[in-house]
C-alpha cells in the first residue's frame, strides 16, 4: 500500500508542472520525451552554428587561393602540413584544401540554400493554398490543377530543366528549389484551411463584415501553421539533398562555391584509388545533416499531431 501511494505521489509530482506550464513549456516537455529527437536537434543546431561561424573556427579558408598549396594535396587523415603548423584531421583533397574546413564551408552553403529556398517556397505556397481554400470555386480549381500538374513531375527533373535553361549559380539553384517546393505547401495548407474554413470563428468573422484579407491572414492562416512547420522541417532536408544532387551532377552551384555535393563529386573519381576520404567525409556530413533534420521533423509531427504518432 505504501509503495502504491509513493508511486502515485511521484507520478502526480511529475505531471503537475505540465498542467501549470505555459504552452511553449509543454511543447518543449513533449518534444524532450524522445531522446533521439533531442540528440538530433542538438546535432542540427551544432551544424548550424559551425556553418554560421565557419570563417572564425576553421583552420583554413579552403576557397582562398593564397592559403592553398597544391603540394599538400592528397594528404591522408591525421597528417601534418610540411611546415608542421597544421594538422589535417580529415586529410586534404587534390588541391591541398583541408577537408574539415571544406566540409564546414560546404555545410554553410547547403544549409543556407536549403533554409532560404524553404522559407520563400513556404511563404508562396502558404499564401496560394490558403487563398484557394478560402475562396473556393473556380479559384480553387485552377490553383489545384496547377499544383497537381507540378507534383506529377519528379522534383529532380523539374530542377534539372530549370537549371539547364537558367544556368549555374546559387541564386538560380534557390529559384529552382522554390519552384519545386511551393506546391507541397500549397496542397498542405489548403487541406488544413478547408477544415478551418467551416468552423464557427471564420463564420463569425464573416458575419462581422471583416475584410477578406483580415480573415485570411489574421484568423485562418495562423491556425494552419502547425502542419506547415512539420512539412517545412522535412522539406529543408529534401532541399539540401536536392541541392547536393544537382551540384554532384554539375548543374548546381559553380565550382568556385563550397557545397557538400561538389565536394563529393570532386572525390568520386578518387574512391577506387584508395583516397576515400575526399568523398567519404563530405558524404557522411551530408547524411548526418539530412537524418538529423528528418528526426527533428518526425518528433515535431508527433508533438503537433499526436494522432499520427506511431
Amino acid at each position: 500500500m505504501t509503495d502504491t501511494l509513493k508511486a502515485t505521489e511521484t507520478r502526480a509530482a511529475r505531471l503537475r508542472p505540465h498542467w501549470r506550464a505555459t504552452p511553449m513549456a509543454r511543447f518543449a516537455a513533449e518534444f524532450a520525451d524522445s531522446p533521439v529527437a533531442v540528440a538530433a536537434l542538438f546535432v542540427t543546431l551544432t551544424l548550424g552554428l559551425l556553418a554560421l561561424f565557419a570563417n572564425f573556427i576553421t583552420p583554413q579558408n579552403p576557397y582562398d587561393l593564397m592559403q592553398l598549396d597544391i603540394m599538400e594535396g592528397m594528404q591522408p587523415p591525421g597528417s601534418t602540413s610540411f611546415d608542421g603548423t597544421m594538422t589535417y584531421h580529415l586529410g586534404t583533397d587534390q588541391q591541398g584544401r583541408d577537408m574539415l574546413s571544406a566540409i564546414i564551408f560546404g555545410l554553410r552553403m547547403s544549409l543556407g540554400v536549403g533554409a532560404m529556398s524553404t522559407v520563400i517556397a513556404l511563404s508562396v505556397g502558404m499564401s496560394i493554398g490558403v487563398l484557394a481554400a478560402y475562396f473556393g470555386g473556380r479559384v480553387d480549381s485552377i490553383i489545384m490543377r496547377i499544383v497537381d500538374l507540378q507534383l506529377s513531375f519528379p522534383a529532380i527533373l523539374v530542377a534539372l530543366i530549370l537549371l539547364a535553361v537558367l544556368g549555374k549559380g546559387v541564386d538560380k539553384v534557390i529559384f529552382a528549389l522554390i519552384i519545386v517546393q511551393w506546391a507541397y505547401y500549397a496542397r498542405t495548407v489548403r487541406g488544413t484551411a478547408l477544415v478551418e474554413r467551416r468552423k464557427e470563428y471564420i463564420e463569425a468573422a464573416s458575419c462581422l463584415a471583416l475584410s477578406h484579407r483580415r480573415i485570411v491572414f489574421r484568423h485562418l492562416l495562423p491556425n494552419c501553421l502547425p502542419p506547415l512547420i512539420v512539412v517545412a522541417t522535412v522539406q529543408v532536408a529534401n532541399a539540401i539533398a536536392l541541392e547536393a544532387t544537382l551540384s554532384f551532377l554539375g548543374v548546381g552551384v559553380p565550382i568556385t562555391e563550397p557545397s557538400l555535393g561538389l565536394l563529393i563529386a570532386n572525390g568520386y573519381d578518387y574512391m577506387l584509388s584508395g583516397r576515400y576520404w575526399i568523398a567519404f567525409f563530405p558524404g557522411v556530413a551530408l547524411l548526418v545533416t539530412i537524418v538529423a533534420i528528418n528526426l527533428v521533423g518526425d518528433q515535431l509531427r508527433d508533438v503537433l499531431n499526436p494522432r499520427l504518432k506511431r
